[in-house]
């Protein structure tokens, strides 16, 4: 028998011991019932920033007193199934990485009809006229200023290792259709131009995945057309993408020590990279806590539901720079899993 949380009425017939053993049933349940959930969807589960990011969204309920459902969004209609999922379990809310940002209207469309409060970590969300939703609270990364500091950390690079100019090109990998994307790219190749870099030996390719396979795919055709070039730097979203390239660079031969990549996110895919014996080409990334961003957007919407407190329209962070000799120490220094 299920008894409803409220005032319980005693059936005739029952013990006084049967009475108590349901009401303490009960009392549990509503206990259970009254403690907050909220959702934490992210466009790639399988990526180690995702899953750095919902690991510490579920231990910062485990702290606070909510419940975090960690559900995966690939695309617009695992989305918006994920969302009424969460509604249909009594969710109050959602943190979420769009699997596309144009799907914005869809979203705020959707959480209004479920009641449902929610914040977007990593990607912002666009209207219908292509501009910021920014009437959503965010939390992530600055991507101009990060872009720009990939670029400083490659034009550095270079210098100290004497390469010439004249023998150098830049591959710069980006989704044009993802704003994220174009802002960091942007802002790598304007820090590289700013250090005297040649615009004309900036080379872009465009990639369909954000992952490892897609920065291979990007980069092989591009590095393939230039075989006159001996020394390669390389930049683009994130650390898979800076990752493919680089494996692409090792399929065509050129050697490690001739190319420079330089990655964002500074997750596990990172660590692996300079964990190996013989140095590759991915030479750093720059870091950003993934594990900040997972747990303070977190915090942010359960303070919105718990009392009201809307977080900040927009609030952003920065990167640093993480490579074979010091991805440890900063590994340690930004709480990274």
């Amino acid at each position: 028998m299920r008894l409803p949380c409220g005032v319980l009425a005693l059936p005739s017939g029952l013990t006084r011991w049967v009475f108590v053993m349901m009401m303490g049933l009960a009392l549990g349940a509503c206990s259970q019932s009254s403690r907050p959930k909220i959702g934490f969807l992210v466009k790639m589960p399988e990526q180690g920033w995702f899953i750095n990011e919902q690991n510490a969204a579920s231990r910062v309920g485990q702290e606070m007193g909510f419940d975090v459902i960690n559900l995966g969004v690939q695309d617009g209609e695992k989305m918006l199934s994920a969302m009424d999922n969460l509604a249909a379990q009594g969710a109050h809310g959602f943190v979420i990485c769009p699997p596309d940002v144009r799907l914005g209207p869809a979203i705020v469309a959707r959480a209004q009809a479920l009641n449902l409060k929610f914040v977007t970590v990593d990607d912002q969300l666009q209207g219908p006229d292509g501009k910021i939703i920014e009437a959503v609270p965010h939390l992530g990364m600055s991507s101009v200023k990060i872009g720009e500091q990939v670029g400083t950390a490659l034009a550095e690079e270079m210098q100290r290792r004497g390469w010439n100019p004249a023998q150098t090109a830049a591959l710069r990998i980006s989704d044009n259709e993802l704003p994220t994307a174009r802002a960091r790219t942007d802002g790598a190749s304007r820090a590289l131009l700013k250090a005297g870099f040649d615009s004309s030996r900036i080379y872009d390719s465009a990639q369909r995945t954000t992952d490892t396979d897609g920065g291979f795919n990007a980069a092989t055709p591009v590095l393939s057309k230039h075989p006159e070039v001996t020394h390669w730097l390389i930049f683009a979203i994130n650390d898979e993408t800076v990752l493919g390239a680089v494996r692409a660079t090792e399929q065509l031969r050129i050697p490690a020590e001739n190319v420079i990549g330089v990655g964002i996110n500074g997750a596990a895919e990172a660590y692996a990279e300079f964990s190996k014996n013989t140095p590759t080409g991915f030479y750093g990334s720059m870091a950003v806590s993934s594990t900040m961003h997972g747990r303070q957007s977190a915090i942010n919407l359960y303070k919105w539901i718990k009392g009201g407190e809307k977080p900040p329209g927009n609030t952003e962070t920065g990167g640093t720079l993480m490579t074979r000799s010091n991805w440890r120490q900063v590994k340690t220094q930004l709480g990274l899993d």
